[in-house]
Formats: C-alpha cells, sequence, structure tokens
C-alpha cells in the first residue's frame, strides 16, 4: 500500500505555487521564469545593440545582479531556502533592479523593478518583511532615478511618475500568495479527507473481518469439534467391539453435523441482514418463528457487534424453543434501557397435542452465545422460567 506524502510543514515556512495544485504550479514553474527569462534575454540584446554611453560597468553590474536574482528567485526550490535566505534574495533583486532602473533607459530592464516587487509579495513569508523591501525599493528607484537626471546628467525617458509605483504589484504578488495559499489548503484537506475516509474503510473491513470471525468460531468451531469427539468416541466404541454404541456416536456426529450447517445459514441471514434496524430484523425472526414480539423502552443506536450478538440469541432460542417443545407459544421482549439492552425469550414449555421434542440438537449454539456475551461484558441466562410461569426461558443483556 502506497502513503500518501505528508503534507504538513513548520509553522513560518511559506506556501509555494508548486505545492498548491496544478494550475498554480504551471504558473510558478513555467510562466515567471519564461517572463523573467525573456525580460532578461530582451534587456541584454537591446543593451548589446545600444551600449551605455556612461556608466557601463555599472550598468551590466547592476543588470548581471537583477538578472541573476530574478532567476534564482523563480528557479530555485523555494521551501527548501532559510527564511533569511529567501529575505537576502528579494532584496538583493528589488535593490539591484531599483538602482538598474534609471540606467535602463527605455529598455525592457524596467520590468526587472516591478517584477521584483511582485516576487516579494509573492514568495516572502512575511508581510512586514515585503512591505519593507518593496518600500525601500519604491525610494531607491525614484531616488536613483533623480540622482541619475540631476546630478550624472544622464537622460531619463520615462514619466516622472513611473518610479513612484514600482511598489504596486506587491499587491499582486500577495493576492497569488493567498490564492497559493488557499489552493493548498484545499488539496491538505482533501488528502485527510482520503486518508481519514481509507482509515475508516480498513477499520470496518477489520470489524467485519471480526465479526464474521466469531461466527465461524460459535457456529462452525462447535460443531466440528463435537463432530470430531463424537467420531472418535466412535472409533474407541468401535476398536472395543461396542458396535452398536459406535454406530449411536457416529448418528451423533451426523445429527451436530446437520446442526451446524442450520446454524451457519442462520449466521449468514444474521450477517445479511443487520444492516436493518435491530427491532425490525428481530421482529422479521419473531415473525418468521411465529413467535410473538414486544419492544419496551426507547430504541436507539446500538454497537454493530451487541446488535450481532441478539440477533443470533433470537435465533437460537427460538428454534431451541421449536425443538424441544414443538407447538408452545413462543414470545420474544426487546427492552432498552439507558445503559442495556435485553433480549427475553420464553416459551410455555408445553408441547402441542401429538407433537414429539426433537433431541438431536448439539447444544453447542447458547454456549456460543454465552460465550459471545461475555466477550461484549454482557450475560446469559438460560433456565426454567421463575415460578409463578412455566417453561423456558432465555434471557440476553448486553451493555449498549
Amino acid at each position: 500500500m502506497n502513503a500518501e506524502p505528508d503534507d504538513t510543514r513548520p509553522a513560518g515556512v511559506p506556501v509555494d505555487d508548486a505545492s498548491a495544485g496544478t494550475p498554480a504550479r504551471f504558473a510558478d514553474e513555467l510562466i515567471r521564469p519564461s517572463v523573467i527569462g525573456a525580460v532578461s534575454l530582451l534587456t541584454l540584446v537591446q543593451y548589446a545593440e545600444r551600449p551605455p554611453v556612461r556608466l557601463a560597468w555599472l550598468a551590466w553590474s547592476l543588470a548581471a545582479v537583477a538578472i541573476a536574482a530574478g532567476v534564482a528567485s523563480s528557479v530555485v526550490p523555494w521551501r527548501r531556502l532559510p527564511d533569511r535566505t529567501r529575505t537576502t534574495l528579494v532584496a538583493v533583486f528589488m535593490a539591484a533592479a531599483a538602482l538598474f532602473f534609471p540606467l535602463a533607459k527605455d529598455t525592457a530592464a524596467m520590468a526587472l523593478v516591478f517584477l521584483a516587487s511582485v516576487t516579494a509579495g509573492e514568495k516572502l513569508a512575511s508581510r512586514r518583511a515585503a512591505f519593507t523591501i518593496v518600500g525601500a525599493g519604491t525610494v531607491v528607484t525614484a531616488t536613483a532615478t533623480w540622482g541619475a537626471t540631476a546630478l550624472l546628467h544622464l537622460p531619463n525617458e520615462s514619466p516622472w511618475w513611473v518610479p513612484l509605483i514600482v511598489g504596486l504589484p506587491l499587491y499582486i504578488g500577495l493576492a497569488r500568495r493567498e490564492r497559493a495559499d488557499a489552493l493548498a489548503a484545499s488539496d491538505l484537506a482533501a488528502r485527510q479527507s482520503r486518508r481519514a475516509a481509507a482509515s475508516e474503510a480498513r477499520e470496518a473491513a477489520l470489524e467485519e473481518r471480526g465479526r464474521i470471525a466469531r461466527e465461524i468460531h460459535d457456529v462452525l468451531g462447535h460443531a466440528l469439534s463435537g463432530i470430531a469427539l463424537q467420531l472418535d468416541m466412535a472409533d474407541a466404541l468401535h476398536a472395543g467391539g461396542r458396535d452398536q454404541d459406535a454406530n449411536e456416536a457416529v448418528r451423533r456426529a451426523r445429527a451436530l453435523a446437520v446442526s451446524g450447517i442450520g446454524e451457519t445459514r442462520r449466521a449468514i441471514r444474521a450477517l445479511r441482514e443487520d444492516t436493518l434496524p435491530l427491532p425490525e430484523t428481530i421482529a422479521r425472526i419473531a415473525h418468521g418463528g411465529t413467535a410473538g414480539f414486544e419492544i419496551r423502552g426507547e430504541p436507539g443506536e446500538v454497537r454493530v457487534e451487541v446488535a450481532q450478538a441478539v440477533i443470533r440469541a433470537a435465533q437460537e432460542a427460538i428454534t431451541n424453543a421449536h425443538r424441544h417443545a414443538p407447538g408452545a407459544e413462543v414470545n420474544l421482549l426487546l427492552d432498552y434501557t439507558d445503559e442495556l439492552i435485553r433480549l427475553t425469550v420464553t416459551d410455555t414449555g408445553t408441547a402441542g397435542p401429538g407433537a414429539r421434542p426433537d433431541r438431536s440438537g448439539s447444544g453447542m449454539g447458547l454456549v456460543g452465545m454465552r460465550e459471545r456475551a461475555g466477550l461484549l461484558g454482557g450475560t446469559l441466562y438460560a433456565g426454567p422460567a421463575e415460578p409463578p410461569a412455566s417453561g423456558w426461558t432465555v434471557r440476553l443483556e448486553l451493555p449498549r
């Protein structure tokens, strides 16, 4: 089974677009490097065709630093960098682009300072750091433009207000960052939801396997153990020359096999029926067994294993009543209390005219029910009804 990657991250680590879903990842991994690369290439071509007359060494140096910082900010795995390194890289990008702005004349290099502003808003985890860097970059851009024009007498072909708006793209970067955070949070929630659903499915499968294992143990385990015991006894009796007793042991083994098959069918039916509400399932069992049925208390939710135990006890008790007292009146009472659920099955103990009790039962059904009740923290009583009533009573009490 392949585990999904862990999406948790330490506090303070920014969410870059690479973790924010396919559209944002496409924007970060393709569009940003493409734009910066295109601006950088166009700047180099324009400068090569029209090299600066004055301060050429400074212009080329600032261009190299700004381009290098801009490309690095778009292609380096951002989340792997420490906070200080991120801040320094963006600050260098902003400062170099701001100083390069008045030397760019009317070239594509002017766009670098705007890209630096977007990068600060989008990439830096601290808004304070982003606003500080962009604010300082705006001041440096305006100051450098004024100084280059007034002091160095360099031509300035851009309008006077352009250096003052280089910080506005910061809000574009902040908007992109918020979108990336929202996409990352949505993606994380979806993955956690899938993991929770998978965990619930595994727990449900394990619980279902446990229930089936208990049914096999209660039904087939007891029946097969009894068959093996009877066959061993038959073998020993046959070896001792007691063929009649050996044949009787074989017949008892066969009766156990038939009883086990019937109990297995009832168990399978119960496993299929426990998806219905418990009162409805018990009512159907009572109706099928020509027994009366009554509910007391307020029915509510019970654990699956508790409902399964009640269903099996009802089936076993009705079967035993019809087997040992055919024609007797049988009644079921399902009683709900705040702490317990109680099933009481009673019969009058009087067989109908001409009825002959069936003594072929294995006796293992109630043993299995008593074991199951003990595992669930409950009790099972099977014995004569309390006076003045007559007949037989089976009472199962389980905590809700």
